[in-house]
């Protein structure tokens, strides 16, 4: 099957979102099409899926061309779709989850479960996939999960198979299962587009590369010859430093200092136990560790957003345990959470009152029980300006802009007062190479200033770039304190993994 989109152009008030797109993928081969957030590449797949009408151009298939009016003209026509963030019902079996939509059903249209039972165990066999019919999906790890959705899109016999931003929520483990299951597809004939913005990855995967920027096909690159520093470039227009610049720390006082601390979740399970470091003024301190191994829970403990069980935590030599999340924001803690949506954003409300969000009880933005709409919209201006917000207009709701813009609101929000700490759990997730730049420099240009900064992050390269210190997190404890300049990669990956490397060199290791 070939499958070709030519000329395809898609409008949206203000934007061209994809300007005469010409892409061609073929059964067999992955194509990686990379892009800065907001260059037009989901765009493009939604046009290809369905959900959008191109205004104008074609798609064809084995040259004849096709008109999708909804995503199940295009399943019909053999395209598969498993978008960044999951189509689940989390209650539901993983079998439950794969036939909703085409349901096999008995007498008088019952669900015939043991025939999707069946359906999932086939299909899992086949392409090695794993998968327990029966489990429920808000039981099951990201990566699982993600490989429910491919048996939606394969169960319904997708020739195509277009991942978005797959990735993003992956550990390190999990992506290189993922992408033994993308050579699984193709060398079972299926054709795979790989939407993303890490380019190592792309240059792992990819057959061929095609790099859009502001909607247009900029070229095409072959993963063979091609490097990192040639397609960020193409992505982004400039060259780009793919390295994080930093003098070496001069950290002084103590900042946060915690001591003892255990965290006890709801079901009675220890997962934090007994961690005990600080973050000094003009540094800044990494954890790394695979996801779930208490880093999500530890930051939510430090920021208020979760109690603790045993421990203490002080902020400027204040105790701030039993502290309300304001508290401590009033304090000087700055928290970029884990997930932007969810966490960082009310995504229904405009940029301008994003920005002030947690700050619109403060004199300057509030008087009495009326908000100073226009001092906000001063402040929203200035910050768009001062972070490159890329957005034609403060007012424009926050769900329009792309994850990197997204990102970047909340690091100005949360970096633009006096703050005296920074909590950053996954600052970079799921963003392109320019805004990764971008936001590395404001947390280096904020260490500079005195300010103490955590870092949280399932990406080590990143922790091995940023950090003054690395902390390696493992079944909620800190098994490791160690000094980046003196300790690999390879060093690093042991202790998340529980080992430890022979004859390691580290700070208290």
């Amino acid at each position: 099957m070939k499958l070709e989109l030519r000329g395809i152009t898609k409008k949206f008030p203000g934007v061209i979102a994809n300007d005469s797109v010409n892409l061609t993928v073929e059964t067999g081969e992955v194509l990686a099409l990379v892009g800065e957030n907001g260059a037009g590449k989901s765009t493009l797949m939604n046009v290809l899926y369905g959900l959008y009408k191109a205004d104008e151009g074609e798609i064809l298939i084995d040259g004849t061309a096709v008109n999708f009016h909804s995503p199940a003209d295009a399943i019909k026509a053999g395209i598969g779709m498993v978008h960044q963030h999951f189509m689940l019902v989390p209650v539901f079996s993983v079998a439950e989850n794969v036939v909703l939509g085409s349901e096999p059903t008995k007498r008088f249209g019952a669900l015939d479960i043991e025939r999707a039972r069946k359906q999932v165990r086939e299909v899992s066999d086949r392409y090695n996939l794993n998968l327990d019919p029966d489990a429920i999906v808000e039981d099951l790890p990201v990566g699982v999960r993600q490989r429910v959705e491919i048996v939606k899109v394969l169960l319904r016999d997708a020739k195509i198979v277009v991942f978005d931003e797959p990735t993003a929520v992956l550990t390190p483990s999990e992506i290189i299962e993922f992408f033994s299951i993308v050579r699984t597809l193709t060398d079972a004939g299926k054709g795979v587009v790989f939407i993303t913005h890490k380019l190592k990855e792309a240059l792992t995967i990819a057959d061929r590369i095609n790099v859009l920027r502001r909607g247009k096909v900029v070229g095409d690159a072959d993963p063979k010859t091609a490097s990192e520093s040639q397609i960020a470039e193409m992505m982004v227009g400039r060259p780009v430093q793919l390295t994080v610049n930093k003098a070496t720390a001069s950290p002084k006082q103590v900042v946060l200092d915690v001591r003892d601390l255990s965290i006890i979740d709801p079901d009675g399970r220890l997962i934090v136990e007994n961690v005990s470091f600080n973050v000094r003024a003009g540094e800044i301190v990494g954890v790394a560790g695979v996801q779930g191994n208490g880093q999500t829970e530890l930051v939510e403990a430090i920021s208020g957003l979760r109690r603790t069980s045993q421990g203490s935590l002080t902020l400027d030599g204040k105790d701030i345990t039993e502290a309300s999340p304001r508290q401590r924001h009033t304090l000087g803690m700055g928290h970029v959470p884990e997930d932007r949506q969810r966490q960082g954003l009310v995504t229904g409300m405009t940029i301008t009152e994003n920005l002030v969000l947690t700050r619109y009880h403060d004199s300057e933005f509030c008087s009495g029980f009326k908000m100073k709409w226009s001092k906000a919209k001063e402040k929203a201006e200035e910050l768009v300006q001062s972070y490159d917000i890329r957005t034609s207009d403060p007012d424009q709701l926050a769900s329009t802009l792309s994850g990197g813009n997204q990102q970047k609101v909340i690091v100005a929000r949360e970096l633009s007062r006096d703050i005296r700490l920074v909590l950053a759990a996954q600052p970079t997730r799921g963003i392109d190479v320019g805004s990764i730049e971008y936001i590395h420099e404001q947390i280096v240009k904020e260490r500079d200033s005195g300010t103490a900064i955590l870092i949280v992050s399932t990406e080590l390269d990143e922790v091995m770039a940023l950090s003054d210190r690395i902390l390696v997190m493992y079944r909620g404890k800190v098994v490791a304190d160690l000094d980046p300049k003196k300790v690999s990669h390879m060093d690093v990956g042991l202790y998340m993994a529980g080992s430890r490397p022979e004859n390691a060199v580290g700070v208290n290791s």
